[in-house]
């Protein structure tokens, strides 16, 4: 079981309409949530039970909106990697995702080797 927290970005790169951001580990769900602003004001990240999905913006240093975004919530053990889990579902394309894994990099996750998550 890996140590560390790691996120990558899990869609093939180019054009898409949505783009996946999975970050895996014990920290997952702490770590994105400090950069999450939920549309619904008294629902935070933390709050969601396993499988659930909640609307929302991932936000910059400032606070100010990146990209809306749909993310999910997987809890251990229950999971692929078998750690809390949470895949950020953001508009597709090479800059919207790049984006918003540089916010979760920013937050000291470490970005995921090629095949870590395999």
């Amino acid at each position: 079981m890996q140590q560390e927290t790691i996120a990558a970005i899990a869609t093939p790169p180019g054009e898409g309409g949505i783009a996946i951001i999975r970050v895996s580990g014990s920290e997952a769900i702490a770590k994105v949530g400090a950069i999450f602003k939920p549309r619904i004001k008294d629902r935070a990240l933390n709050q969601l039970h396993g499988y659930q999905m909640i609307l929302g913006w991932i936000v910059d240093d400032q606070g100010q909106p990146i990209d809306e975004c749909l993310l999910a919530v997987m809890r251990k053990p229950h999971s692929y990697t078998a750690e809390d889990t949470v895949e950020i579902h953001c508009h597709g394309g090479v800059l919207a995702a790049r984006q918003c894994l540089e916010q979760v990099l920013g937050q000291g996750i470490r970005e995921a080797y090629p095949g870590e998550f395999t």
